[in-house]
C-alpha cells in the first residue's frame, strides 16, 4: 500500500504491449496519415493490461434513465427548457448513474496530478522547476487556492505524484505513483517511453477507481511547471491545430518567451506525422509529447468512466488529457463535464474538438482544479433540481394551455 491506494504502478502485466525503453517515435512513424482523419477504435486494445481492461469496462450512459430525466424536466414546475444547459447536465448525470433522479454529485474529490517537465530546459517559463515540489507541499498544507475553494464546498483534495523531480515526504493526502522524476525534454525527443506513459495512465486509473468508491464526483487538478507547453503540443497533435493557435502564455510569459515556446511546440509536433487514428497510436503520441500528469489525468478520466462516476474537467491541462482519453476510448466523454474554459487558447480548441460545452468562462489560468471546483455548485444544482423540484401534477399547478 502507498498513500492509501493499492500497489502495482510499475508491475509488469501479462500481455504488456511495449517494453521499457521503447520510444514513441518508432511507433508513430508506422502509420502516416493526413491530419483531420477521424479517430477510430479497435477491438480489445492493450489486452491483458489494466488500461485495456478499463477501456473494455466503459459503457455508454443509460439512455432510458436519461430519457426519464428529460421527461421529468419537462414536467417540472417551470417553462420547458428554462434551465438551459443545466437541464443537459441533469440528464447527463441521470444517464451516468443509470437512474432518475441521479444522486447528488457529492462528496467531491479533487485529485491534483503533479509532475515535472524536461522541456523546462528550453526556457519556456521563468518559473524555476523546484516550484512544482514547493506547490505540492503547499497543497498538502492546505494553503493553495484549490484548498480554499474545496473547503468552501466540502470537497476533498488529494495530490498524486506521478513525476515530480524532487523526492517528497510521505503524508496522508499524498498518493505516491511516481513513474519517473520528470519527463525528458520533448523539444529534442520523446518525453517518455510508451511503457512509462501506460504506467502513468494506469496510475490515474487506480486513483480514480479507489476514490470513486466514496465520491459522487471526481475533479481533475494539476501541477507542473512548464506543463502548458506539453498541453499545447498534445492539442496540436490530436486536433490538427497549429502551434500558434494552441500555445498560450501559461503563467504570464512575455512575448520573447512566448515565441520561443511556440517554436519548441512546433519542433515537437513536427515529429508526429499525423493525428492518431488508433488507441495504440494515441498512446505513442502521449509518450512523445505529453507530461506524466497529462497521462495520469487521462487515466483518471478513464477510471471515472469505468466506475460510472461523473468527472469534472478543469482547464488546459485537463482538456489536453481528455483528448488523449477520448482517443483511447471515445465513450469516455459520456462521463465528462467541462467546468470552464481558460484563457489558454489550446483549451478552447480542445473543448471544441471534444464537443464539450464549458459551464463557466472566467478568464482563469491557474489550474489546480480551481475552475472545475467553481463549476461544481452548478452541477450539484442541476442534480438537486431534478430530484427536488415538483412536477405540475404533484404540485397541483395548472400548466399553460
Amino acid at each position: 500500500m502507498r498513500g492509501g491506494l493499492p500497489a502495482g504502478r510499475g508491475e509488469r502485466r501479462a500481455g504488456a504491449r511495449r517494453a521499457d525503453g521503447v520510444g514513441a517515435s518508432a511507433i508513430l512513424g508506422r502509420r502516416p496519415r493526413a491530419r483531420g482523419v477521424p479517430l477510430s477504435t479497435e477491438s480489445a486494445p492493450f489486452a491483458g493490461t489494466l488500461l485495456g481492461d478499463t477501456i473494455g469496462a466503459i459503457r455508454p450512459r443509460d439512455a432510458g434513465a436519461e430519457r426519464a430525466a428529460r421527461e421529468r424536466l419537462d414536467r417540472m414546475t417551470k417553462p420547458v427548457g428554462s434551465l438551459g444547459v443545466l437541464e443537459d447536465v441533469a440528464a447527463q448525470l441521470a444517464g451516468i448513474a443509470g437512474q432518475c433522479p441521479a444522486p447528488l454529485p457529492e462528496p467531491a474529490t479533487v485529485a491534483v496530478f503533479a509532475g515535472d517537465h524536461g522541456v523546462h530546459a528550453q526556457g519556456v517559463t521563468p518559473w524555476p522547476q523546484e516550484v512544482t515540489a514547493q506547490m505540492v507541499a503547499n497543497f498538502l498544507a492546505g494553503g493553495a487556492v484549490v484548498n480554499a475553494f474545496a473547503a468552501g464546498l466540502g470537497a476533498r483534495v488529494v495530490v498524486v505524484d506521478v513525476g515530480v523531480a524532487a523526492p517528497l515526504d510521505p503524508v496522508p493526502s499524498l498518493i505516491d505513483r511516481k513513474v519517473r522524476r520528470g519527463t525528458a525534454d520533448l523539444a529534442v525527443g520523446p518525453a517518455m517511453t510508451v511503457d512509462e506513459a501506460r504506467q502513468a495512465l494506469e496510475a490515474g486509473i487506480e486513483v480514480a477507481t479507489t476514490l470513486a468508491a466514496d465520491s459522487g464526483c471526481l475533479i481533475t487538478g494539476d501541477m507542473g511547471i512548464a506543463n502548458t507547453t506539453a498541453s499545447a503540443a498534445l492539442v496540436c497533435a490530436f486536433t490538427g491545430a497549429t502551434p500558434a493557435m494552441a500555445t498560450g502564455r501559461g503563467t504570464g510569459i512575455d512575448d520573447p518567451t512566448l515565441a520561443r515556446k511556440i517554436e519548441v511546440v512546433s519542433r515537437a509536433v513536427a515529429r508526429v506525422p499525423s493525428r492518431p487514428t488508433t488507441p495504440e497510436a494515441a498512446l505513442a503520441v502521449l509518450a512523445e509529447l505529453g507530461g506524466l500528469e497529462h497521462a495520469g489525468l487521462a487515466g483518471f478520466v478513464l477510471g471515472a468512466a469505468a466506475a460510472r462516476v461523473p468527472v469534472l474537467l478543469d482547464g488546459a491541462i485537463a482538456g489536453s488529457a481528455a483528448l488523449v482519453a477520448a482517443a483511447l476510448c471515445p465513450t469516455v466523454l459520456d462521463y465528462a463535464l467541462a467546468g470552464h474554459t481558460s484563457v489558454e487558447p489550446g483549451h478552447a480548441v480542445a473543448l471544441d474538438s471534444l464537443g464539450l460545452r464549458p459551464l463557466l468562462g472566467l478568464n482563469l489560468r491557474l489550474g489546480e482544479g480551481t475552475g472545475a471546483l467553481l463549476a461544481l455548485p452548478l452541477v450539484t444544482s442541476a442534480a438537486r433540481a431534478l430530484r427536488d423540484v415538483a412536477t405540475f401534477d404533484s404540485a397541483g399547478v395548472t400548466e399553460k394551455s
